[in-house]
């Protein structure tokens, strides 16, 4: 039988695996709990939205996060992250067997720790590096643009209806996010372009890949650059020359303006590979990484709330571990042994008859 994608993406058992990758770390959590107590009632209501073609998307829940920069996040409803997961498992497949290789973001078997492996092997490879990121990524992703990418490859009317039904939901989430950038040939109606995927969706954080693809072809097949690593807009090319990386630099930007996104032009200089460049919250050289400084700050001011709300019984221990650790493994992926036991050591954790300092907290970071 030859499914058509929207089929494939409406199937039971597609939105069967797609409740159970939405819920996965959030059972215990009310909207998840929610949607499970009565799971075939409402798999079977959204298999028919999504049939029939009235599903509406609910709205977004917003809030700012500093990790340590300042983000605007918005959370889809659960049973719209249910869907999010349902087009994925379907389209993601496609598109995954055309992006490069050196694109690490949010893709199995990738990710950040084995994005800084690649940028230091890179380091230890060539002279030089030019370092890029795009300016407010997100909020200027442009959806006419997204929609052509798409279409090109998801040749499925249906699907691309619920592409657009998504796309829709998200217009103007980011719009106070964005600050208009003027390029050649634009009108005064320009400014009213829909831009924007909400930082927090399953579905934008593919997408985001979705739309630089293009641009990392031609990042391998044009300038033929050999030593490229990109996780989501941060970029990083190396190269033995100085003069061809500083003629990179100026075609990136034109290419970049195809897709109306532009970089920060003053961070992005090229540097002999030995003074150490940023990447993913790290210091790289060529031997060596180390933690940035306000990486080592956000966690220490986390950690310290983290001890507040455990004094105050609004967390348990193990909420206070798994923050931990996670740090922990981030940050031992560089030099960071004194670091971390000096911010561990730094911060007293009490409630009732429960203390963890000094002593304890060596043995507690020893642990991890």
């Amino acid at each position: 039988m030859n499914w058509s994608l929207y089929s494939r993406i409406c199937s039971w058992q597609n939105l069967l695996l797609a409740f159970r990758k939405a819920s996965k770390g959030k059972r215990g959590k009310a909207p998840a709990a929610a949607f499970e107590y009565r799971l075939e009632d409402n798999l079977v209501n959204l298999q028919a939205e999504l049939g029939n073609k009235t599903y509406r998307p609910g709205n977004y829940n917003s809030f700012y996060v500093h990790d340590p920069k300042r983000r605007l996040i918005s959370a889809a409803p659960f049973r719209d992250r249910v869907v999010h997961h349902a087009l994925c498992n379907v389209i993601e497949p496609i598109f995954e067997k055309r992006f490069v290789s050196d694109s690490y973001a949010n893709r199995v078997g990738k990710g950040n720790h084995r994005a800084l492996d690649r940028a230091q092997t890179y380091a230890r490879k060539f002279k030089y590096v030019l370092p890029c990121d795009v300016r407010r990524f997100f909020p200027s992703i442009d959806h006419g643009i997204l929609k052509e990418i798409l279409g090109s490859t998801i040749h499925d009317g249906d699907a691309m209806w619920l592409v657009n039904r998504i796309l829709k939901s998200g217009e103007g989430v980011l719009k106070d996010e964005y600050e208009m950038v003027w390029f050649p040939g634009d009108t005064l109606f320009d400014a009213w372009r829909p831009r924007g995927l909400p930082i927090g969706n399953l579905t934008s954080q593919f997408w985001a890949n979705c739309y630089l693809n293009g641009f990392d072809h031609f990042v391998k097949r044009e300038l033929r650059c050999k030593g490229y690593v990109r996780y989501v807009d941060d970029m990083l090319f190396f190269g033995n020359d100085k003069k061809e990386l500083w003629a990179w630099k100026r075609a990136v930007m034109d290419r970049l303006a195809g897709l109306r996104l532009v970089i920060h032009e003053k961070s992005a200089q090229v540097k002999p590979v030995t003074d150490g460049f940023p990447f993913l919250g790290f210091l790289v050289f060529p031997h060596k990484m180390r933690l940035k400084r306000r990486r080592g700050i956000a966690f220490s001011r986390n950690l310290r709330n983290l001890a507040g709300d455990y004094a105050e019984g609004k967390i348990n221990l193990d909420r206070v571990s798994a923050s931990v650790l996670g740090w922990v493994t981030h940050a031992s992926h560089g030099d960071t042994e004194g670091l971390r036991r000096a911010v561990l050591e730094r911060v007293v954790f009490r409630r009732e008859k429960v203390e963890v300092n000094g002593k304890d907290n060596a043995h507690f970071y020893q642990d991890l």
